[in-house]
């Protein structure tokens, strides 16, 4: 039978229809037998004013049977062979799915002849479809089951683990172990996906041999996205009738929703599968086709890089590109340039710091080297023991003045000493003048107890005639100089400070250490702040030592005191104006909630008088927990709100007992609020009775300063988010404030008359120009990186807040949930349908429950920077972070690399309190 088509199908026609599925089954369903089977050919017109006679024509040869129409050849009708294209074979791949209930003859070839006029579009060219502009444009790459983590070295790396694992069951690998083998770390995913490869086979049982693994594994790293699909399909499909109904679909969501740790999807798993159902089954037949599916993952997505852009991101790329020097000399002055541009603040200041140690250790080994007497008998030791004693003094000096917090923070906003000063590094410089006392310690106590003592007994009558005016008579024992008061205090404090060097040793801080029980309360921040106040003693016993000297007698020759005496003042009145200002500045709490990932959040009233900027942190104490502790946090409000807040998490002993605290005057919430738990003097008559908090602050850190930028990329990891979200609210609560003072100015300017209103406008304009001065932020980018779905409960409210304030979409916002496979992988595909389905019909994030839409697995920081760049050119950028110190190298060596070879400059801060 041939038949000649006049109707004409054009690329536009099929693209331009969103809702039409680009390839699968036929979606009429067939109610009765067919007459007549075999096989039946027709040709249609390809109009193409450029082809000759006949080449306008595709023959194609169809084997129609009762229950299915399979594509036996495509070609042209003058018998060339058509040019292979995937979308026509995947089109024709489509036609050989099976129906089980059947229609008329006359429904069936109206139905294929629908799809073969469709499927002749596509074979036009050169305008054809092109799949790689659609998708989940990852779609094409998607839909992976074993990710490139996993799959190892390929085949090789699965048979060897199949061989460990059948080595004493016959070779033969139960279902259980499937995950396992192939490397998958969803085991219930995997069992689930070795169900319908085995279905697929009709292989019954729960075990398999090589062979059979062998196919699974052929499948499953099969690169076509047609396979890939197809597997995703069975997968669902549990009872292999080619259709996907609303309580498989269910299932799935859950078994994806497990696999990705999405327990808020796993709870709302049927109202979800009922929204995919009413998306793909408009006509309520109760089952979807492997072409629904289909559809939804090739929805063309926005593309938002064009034209320039474009081509700017492709030049970048290009300058990016890592370069070798062969020349060594060459290489070594750029690695050093660069290093110095990068670094010029925190080199000169340990350049003048080692500099002074130097001097300081040169001068006092000069002048013994000098005293005859005394070097006479004990020769270099006693040189190294003094020059080292002379550093140890200004180190101990200058070791509490990076803790002066009150001071750091006025010097940081009353001066322009932060242009050339690190006062972001004090912390660091605290440990690397920690280190450098370690050093002088060791070299001091090892000169006097292995040199200078043993020369002492051993010398002769005669050699240690001099020494009688400094030590007495010449000692019998090496214990003499040991128990004199030098040796006493000297040996305490070197104790005591092992002890503290020790526990404040991030393994010790961090309660990493796996200690026994008994030794448990070694680890901690508890440990690690009560042995940090051994230095009360210690500083004592350093003013005793110095005092006690056996080679100096004149007083103004003992300096130790001299060194000490200004930093020790400053720092006690730095205590005691904690003490006096915490407690004079009392809170109320107003409401407490705990959230999902042992997140405490506390919102209190804000004392009259206390200004602080978006960044900054303060102390926080609860009697109730310790009346000695102060912990710091984020403040996590911005300095626009009426109150403050800061968001605990759970990390160590004093943290926990926290939680406990306040858990115990918490509720369950009511009214859709969320938390765990929750507790709010404002909700009902009855006050809860909180524990009593005081705080002290507030203090200078790194993202205050971000003013300063018209462009910033704000990054929070976990809990880190805390000072990147009161930068957000600050934001666009200047941005508001300006619009509002810019229209104030306008309605003054139309109404007002005489002095009074010229009066009014220039102050309202003065103050508009002041804000401006200070605020230069336009554009900010933040990207937050939680491993827990439960975690974006802690500011959900914060971020619809913002998503909903920010009129001029001042900010871009991005949440990123690791726990889910990234985008493209088979066991998130369906969270990412749904996610795309929830948005777009209701507004709101699946994963977040927030408007801002979430991404999957980790982002690529490369790609981002890279588009900061290819839209901010010539600008410079504040990257601000906070989080785990393992990301910290990253951000900052990215951030060099985009400053020196294109022309947006990032720099680059780390919070550290």
């Amino acid at each position: 039978m041939e038949m000649m088509s006049s109707d004409h199908y054009s690329d536009a026609d099929v693209l331009g229809s969103g809702k039409v599925p680009h390839s699968g089954p036929l979606s009429g369903l067939l109610n009765r037998k067919v007459a007549a089977a075999g096989k039946k050919t027709a040709q249609f017109n390809i109009p193409d004013s450029s082809s000759s006679k006949g080449d306008g024509y595709v023959e194609i040869t169809l084997d129609v049977r009762d229950d299915s129409v399979a594509v036996q050849s495509v070609k042209a009708a003058n018998g060339g062979d058509l040019q292979e294209d995937p979308e026509l074979t995947l089109l024709a791949q489509g036609f050989e799915k099976k129906s089980n209930m059947v229609r008329t003859a006359s429904a069936k070839i109206r139905q294929v002849g629908h799809e073969l006029k469709r499927l002749t579009s596509f074979s036009k060219k050169p305008a054809r479809f092109d799949r790689t502009k659609s998708a989940a444009a990852h779609a094409l790459v998607g839909l992976k089951f074993i990710s490139k983590n996993e799959c190892g070295h390929g085949w090789e790396a699965v048979e060897k683990r199949f061989d460990e694992i059948t080595a004493s069951n016959n070779g033969t690998l139960p279902r259980s172990k499937f995950g396992e083998c192939i490397g998958m770390e969803s085991k219930e995913f995997a069992g689930q996906l070795f169900d319908a490869l085995a279905r697929k086979r009709n292989i019954h049982g729960d075990s398999i041999d090589k062979a059979h693994l062998k196919e699974f594994w052929d499948q499953i790293s099969n690169q076509s996205f047609d396979a890939r699909l197809q597997t995703f399909f069975d997968m669902v499909d549990k009872d292999a009738d080619g259709r996907i109904t609303e309580e498989e679909v269910k299932e799935i969501i859950s078994l994806s929703a497990s696999a990705n740790k999405l327990s808020n999807i796993q709870i709302q798993a049927e109202e979800y599968a009922a929204l995919i159902m009413e998306e793909l089954d408009p006509d309520h037949l109760g089952y979807i086709m492997i072409n629904n599916l289909e559809m939804l993952l090739l929805q063309a997505p926005n593309q938002s890089v064009r034209g320039e852009s474009r081509k700017l991101s492709q030049m970048l790329s290009q300058k990016l590109k890592p370069t070798y020097d062969s020349n060594p000399v060459r290489r070594f002055y750029r690695d050093t340039k660069y290093f110095l541009l990068d670094n010029w603040q925190r080199a000169w200041v340990m350049a003048l710091w080692i500099a002074v140690m130097c001097g300081l250790f040169a001068y006092k080994f000069i002048e013994y080297r000098r005293r005859e007497d005394v070097y006479k008998v004990m020769g270099n030791c006693v040189c190294f023991a003094k020059g080292s004693a002379e550093t140890l003094k200004l180190n101990m000096a200058l070791i509490l003045l990076p803790v002066c917090r009150n001071t750091i923070t006025w010097l940081r906003n009353k001066t322009k000493l932060g242009l050339v000063v690190p006062f972001d590094d004090n912390l660091n410089f605290h440990k690397v003048i920690a280190v450098g006392i370690s050093i002088g310690v060791g070299i001091h106590g090892i000169a006097h107890l292995t040199c200078d003592f043993p020369r002492l007994l051993h010398a002769t009558p005669d050699e240690y005639q001099p020494m009688k005016q400094y030590f007495g008579e010449q000692a019998k024992s090496y214990w003499h100089f040991v128990e004199h008061i030098e040796g006493v205090t000297g040996v305490v404090m070197v104790v005591l400070m092992a002890i503290a060097f020790t526990l404040a040793a991030p393994c010790f801080r961090r309660g990493r250490m796996n200690l026994p029980k008994p030794l448990k309360k070694l680890t901690g921040f508890n440990a690690f702040w009560y042995s940090h106040h051994l230095f009360v003693i210690v500083y004592t016993l350093l003013i005793v030592h110095g005092i006690k000297l056996f080679l100096t007698k004149k007083w103004y020759k003992k300096t130790t005191w001299m060194y000490l005496a200004v930093p020790v003042i400053l720092y006690s009145c730095e205590r005691l104006t904690r003490l006096l200002r915490s407690s004079i500045k009392a809170v109320t709490i107003q409401k407490v909630a705990v959230y999902p990932g042992n997140v405490l959040a506390l919102h209190m009233s804000r004392p009259h008088g206390f200004r602080y900027k978006s960044g900054q942190y303060m102390f926080v104490n609860c009697a109730a927990v310790s009346p000695f502790e102060w912990h710091p946090f984020s403040i996590t409000s911005a300095p626009g709100d009426d109150y403050l807040s800061v968001h605990i998490r759970t990390l160590g002993d004093w943290t926990r007992q926290l939680r406990t605290v306040f858990s115990e005057v918490c509720q369950q919430p009511t009214n859709g609020k969320s938390g765990l738990l929750r507790a709010d003097c404002m909700q009902g008559a009855k006050i809860p009775d909180f524990p009593r908090v005081l705080i002290d602050g507030p203090y200078g850190a790194a993202a205050q300063d971000y003013k300063k930028y018209e462009v910033v990329l704000l990054v929070g990891l976990g809990i880190g988010a805390t000072p990147m979200i009161s930068i957000v609210k600050d934001i666009v609560n200047n941005m508001r404030a300006m619009e509002e003072e810019g229209e104030s100015i306008n309605g003054a300017m139309e109404s007002g008359n005489g002095v009074v209103g010229i009066d009014r406008t220039s102050s309202s304009s003065s103050s508009n120009s002041k804000r401006k001065e200070s605020f230069k932020t336009r554009r900010a980018y933040f990207y937050w990186v939680t491993r827990e779905q439960g975690s974006f409960d802690w500011f959900k409210g914060i971020m619809n807040e913002v998503a909903e304030m920010d009129h001029n979409h001042v900010i871009e916002l991005h949440n990123y949930c690791t726990s889910v496979y990234e985008e493209g992988d088979a066991r998130s595909a369906l969270i990412t349908m749904l996610q795309s389905l929830n948005h777009a019909k209701n507004g709101v994030d699946i994963v977040s429950g927030t408007r801002v839409k979430s991404h999957f697995a980790k982002p690529n920081w490369r790609s981002v920077y890279k588009q900061i760049a290819v839209n901010h050119n010539n600008s410079r950028v504040g990257v601000f972070y906070c989080g785990a110190p393992a990301l910290t190298k990253e951000l900052r060596q990215l951030a060099s690399d985009f400053s020196r070879k294109t022309s947006t400059k990032f720099d680059f801060h780390k919070e550290n309190f």
